[in-house]
């Protein structure tokens, strides 16, 4: 139990914290702590009680080294992973605790004075960027106080958090619970994005998704809601199967057929391409991304799941030309994207694709090691049983 102030609001939470780093899932830097300290409720701010938490990639990383080249040091405050192979990790990551997480949902349990967008008992969902309410992309300044993103701006990993009214919530969609809605922030709108972001998809237009990650099973889920022709790439015949059960028209096995982009290209109407390429692998991917992408298409550079470097026989900075194809880096989304994403999950009653192996908060290492394992199929999630 919280301690409490006169007020009635909690001023400590327990939850989990990242001390250093730890090799492989990272899971061994996790550290339990009863009295992570709440500061007072501003009168812009909203206390939530958090109920349901999701991972995502960056908490874990790449199982491949990172890279030698650092970007721009105002990077460092981008999320903070637990083995620190995260080519972005904060400078001073290792050197102390931080809160991780950056997915929560949850309830409101207070407001401050002067908060009118929320109430009591209102179910919200914490922004990834809550400094991001609109444009293409998030300036440096916009990507700070990212959730769990360095130790001044702590994470969604605990029972209670303390968020702004302006950009650090949001509404959750009606017809999701909390383990549904707490997959959106940063996988589903990502997808979002990639689909909608410069321009709408069109029904009839083709969209090639890789692998079966959160972000590829969200794009799944929205291309064919917009009436899109799905094209995805597996390695499992029991992924397969789950992918055609969503309505997936066309699954090609990467392992199997190597030219996947080639075979996917034949797949569309007249062989012109995909209208977007839902690119999360890589160095080892990026190639027949361009095999499959159409004339005038978008190849949505989400991750790195396959490395960070360069393949030998990879595409040069003239492919872009040569295909005359946008390729285009995706930073999460704005806060406006969100808000039109929620409402179309509502109106199409869209349902997240939740992995089967639901964990409980306190079992945060085990769904760490879960996800480094790769047994998982669409987002893992950790829940207090709230629905």
């Amino acid at each position: 139990m919280s301690p409490l102030s006169q007020g009635g609001i909690p001023t400590s939470t327990s939850g989990w914290t990242l001390v250093g780093t730890a090799p492989d899932d990272g899971s061994g830097a996790l550290v339990w702590n009863d009295e992570l300290g709440l500061p007072e409720l501003g009168p812009t701010d909203v206390l939530v009680k958090l109920h349901a938490w999701a991972l995502n990639y960056p908490d874990i990383s790449s199982k491949h080294p990172p890279s030698t080249h650092r970007p721009n040091p105002i990077l460092t405050y981008l999320t903070a992973v637990a083995n620190g192979t995260f080519p972005w990790s904060p400078a001073d990551h290792g050197k102390g605790s931080l809160i991780p997480g950056s997915d929560g949902a949850g309830e409101v349990l207070a407001v401050g004075s002067h908060v009118t967008r929320f109430k009591p008992t209102d179910r919200v969902i914490v922004v990834y960027y809550p400094n991001f309410p609109d444009g293409g992309a998030p300036t440096y300044a916009q990507m700070a106080g990212s959730p769990g993103s360095n130790k001044d701006s702590p994470g969604t990993f605990r029972h209670h958090g303390i968020f702004t009214e302006h950009g650090g919530l949001i509404r959750m969609p009606a017809n999701l619970s909390y383990s549904e809605a707490v997959t959106l922030p940063c996988s589903a709108l990502t997808a979002w994005n990639a689909l909608h972001g410069l321009r709408a998809l069109k029904a009839g237009e083709y969209v090639l998704a890789q692998g079966t990650g959160g972000v590829s099973l969200f794009a799944i889920l929205f291309a064919l809601k917009a009436g899109a022709v799905v094209i995805a790439t597996t390695s499992s015949e029991e992924k397969a199967r789950r992918l055609r059960g969503m309505g997936v028209q066309h699954v090609l096995n990467y392992r199997e057929d190597p030219n996947w982009g080639e075979t996917a290209r034949k797949l569309t109407r007249d062989g012109l391409g995909c209208q977007r390429v839902i690119e999360v692998g890589g160095a080892q991917t990026i190639k027949q991304s361009f095999q499959c992408v159409a004339r005038d298409g978008e190849i949505d550079v989400i991750g790195f799941l396959t490395g960070q470097g360069h393949a030998e026989d990879g595409p040069t900075f003239l492919e872009p030309l040569l295909r005359a194809c946008t390729v285009r880096g995706i930073e999460v989304g704005n806060w406006i994207q969100f808000q039109e994403m929620n409402r179309a999950i509502e109106a199409y009653d869209v349902r997240p694709v939740v992995d089967g192996g639901v964990f409980g908060f306190g079992e945060l290492k085990e769904a760490y090691q879960y996800v480094w394992g790769q047994k998982h199929f669409g987002k893992v999630v950790l829940s207090d049983g709230q629905q």
